[in-house]
């Protein structure tokens, strides 16, 4: 009899290894498309902006597009619950094209900001559907490996997006369209690929549950979180005192309240149902991940600004730069699932990986405007390396403490739960930057300017005191002059820079303290070694049985019954017999 080879060998599913790559192909296409698309936007949407004649809105764009991907997250892993995910990856596949579609030909930033929506309502379902699938197919000692394969393209497409972005950015026009619409049109490709390898090999059995569809749940958590994104994105422009934040913030309370309680008596309908909450290994994970969130694109959005502005790089040379961030992210993903696979213990990881985040984070704190590479790539290792070892391992945690029938929902819950604490970390951790900037940058002018090569520096340059005051006090809404400007005048404000830095770094370390402390409280729960799939296929069968043993008990007692009957009807029948004998007899 033949050997089976190691690369040919089925999992519980009876799937290949080579038919997990190819399946894996057509999600990581679609996951390309999330993650791709943020980076070339980020680099290119300035030049977006002027375009369309409106810079002030450029925010919105982005706003919008985090708004509907966040909000849509926990609706996709529901519905992919009672339809299946194949349905709803396809149906989040081509709202996303659609959206880039109209994205790319969009005539206004208002009309740019509504389409961005329409592309993250599919950006909701990409990378959280793409994981269930996953799920759905490799046991969770097996699936670690794999999960590797998703950060990987992330990784890719930090470093390869702003490159790309910055070639059409930079390009009047690309066969016969402005260049920076393809920003938006490179996704219609990729997205027909995905859609083409998805819809071929894609088949995974699916029971439809029959369950009610939480839409008043789906409601309230739109009205629930809206107002609080919108805060995180908007509330340092309005005041974080204003009537506009303060009534945000009541409104979204409310929402999520009202959320809560149609949570608990929607019961298994639930979007999220409240009794996965139960489960504590569930609830700790979900907290864990927000806290990684936070920590993680809080800090990562300080790094390309500091490259930026202080060491004077263009977009495209920072994404260059953070390629060691990169690594770390790939190498710590790829190298604790593969260990996870041969060992079935994965709470190392975690321990280690937040334990490096606090040492990188102190690392930083260390950070000068003359900080040479070397130095910088080994604290942006050390933070890729920390959250490698992390993000995968967090997902799997959850889906390993659910049963399979809610691998969609605990999913979602996942990156949903992650995907908010970025968004607030991203937006708290800036305004706290941008609060303390002009103080930090005046404290280290005011110092410089007394300094005789500063004065003669300021006097070489033909600007007053007055005009170069004046571009520090724009300093947040434009950085250009610093390219140009002087180098002695310029040290002062990268100095007042690097030290507005100092609070996100040391609330970033405290979070990811924090993030340890949790994760030591963690149970380790022993990995399963069937998949979703199969599970959800022993459970079916389970209850088939059942109900066909619950059938013939039935039946028999249905038949002792009727054999009573009978046996009843007889002795009625010769009671009958024997009064018509007895009144034939006279014996009565």
């Amino acid at each position: 009899m033949k050997a089976t080879t190691p690369d040919v060998a089925a999992s519980p599913t009876g799937l290949t290894h080579k038919q997990i790559l190819t399946i894996l192909g057509g999600l990581l296409a679609g996951v390309l498309l999330a993650a791709l698309d943020q980076t070339i936007v980020a680099t290119s949407i300035r030049t977006i902006a002027d375009d369309l004649g409106n810079l002030s809105g450029q925010a919105w764009a982005t706003t919008a597009y985090l708004i509907t991907s966040t909000i849509t997250t926990p609706l996709y892993g529901k519905l992919s619950d009672i339809y299946g995910r194949r349905p709803l990856f396809l149906a989040a596949i081509s709202i996303f094209v659609l959206g880039s579609i109209a994205s790319g030909f969009a005539t206004s930033m208002d009309q740019l900001a509504v389409f961005r929506g329409v592309q993250g309502v599919g950006a909701g379902g990409l990378m959280s559907l793409a994981l269930a699938i996953l799920a759905d197919i490799v046991s969770p000692r097996e699936r670690a490996r794999y999960q590797g394969y998703f950060l990987a393209v992330f990784g890719t497409s930090s470093v390869l997006g702003p490159i790309v972005g910055g070639f059409f950015a930079g390009a009047n026009s690309i066969f016969g369209i402005t260049g920076w619409r393809w920003v938006f049109l490179i996704n219609v490709p990729i997205g027909i690929i995905a859609l083409v390898v998805v819809m071929k090999v894609l088949h995974i059995p699916h029971t439809r549950r029959n369950h009610r569809i939480d839409w008043y749940g789906a409601a309230a958590l739109v009205i629930g979180m809206v107002p609080l994104l919108l805060v995180a994105e908007e509330g340092n422009k309005w005041g974080w005192t204003s009537v506009a934040t303060l009534s945000m913030i009541a409104l979204g309370i409310a929402g999520i309240a009202a959320f809560v309680v149609i949570e608990m008596k929607m019961g298994d309908d639930a979007l999220i149902p409240t009794r996965l909450f139960k489960n504590g290994s569930f609830s700790l994970a979900l907290v864990i991940n927000l806290a990684i969130g936070l920590a993680m694109f809080g800090a990562l959005a300080c790094l390309p600004l500091y490259l930026q502005l202080v060491k004077g790089a263009t977009p495209t040379e920072s994404g260059l730069w953070l390629l060691p961030l990169m690594l770390g992210l790939m190498g710590g993903s790829l190298g604790s699932g593969i260990a996870t696979s041969k060992t079935g213990r994965y709470k190392i990881f975690p321990l280690a990986g937040t334990a490096i985040l606090v040492g990188a984070f102190a690392l930083i704190l260390t950070l000068t405007p003359t900080t040479p590479f070397p130095m910088l790539a080994l604290m942006f290792f050390l933070v890729g390396l920390g959250l490698g070892l992390n993000m995968q391992t967090m997902v799997m945690a959850v889906q390993n403490v659910v049963p399979a029938r809610d691998i969609g929902v605990a999913t979602s819950s996942a990156t949903f739960f992650r995907g908010t604490g970025g968004t607030i970390g991203t937006a708290v951790f800036l305004s706290l930057l941008f609060n303390g900037l002009p103080e930090n940058v005046a404290t280290k002018v005011a110092a410089a300017s007394k300094t005789p090569e500063f004065q003669a520096a300021l006097a070489a340059s033909g600007e007053t005191p007055a005009e170069y005051g004046a571009k520090l006090a724009n300093l947040g809404n434009d950085s250009q002059f610093l390219n140009t400007l002087d180098p002695t005048l310029a040290q002062p404000i990268k100095d007042g820079f690097v030290q507005s830095t100092h609070i996100v770094y040391i609330l970033a370390g405290c979070v990811a303290v924090l993030a340890f402390l949790l994760v030591l409280k963690m149970k380790e729960v022993p990995l399963r070694t069937k998949s979703a799939l199969q599970e959800r296929q022993e459970e079916e069968a389970a209850s088939a049985a059942e109900a066909a043993a619950g059938a013939v008990a039935l039946g028999g007692e249905l038949a002792m019954d009727n054999s009573d009957a009978v046996a009843e009807s007889d002795r009625v029948r010769a009671g009958s017999v024997g009064v018509m004998t007895k009144l034939d007899k006279n014996e009565l």
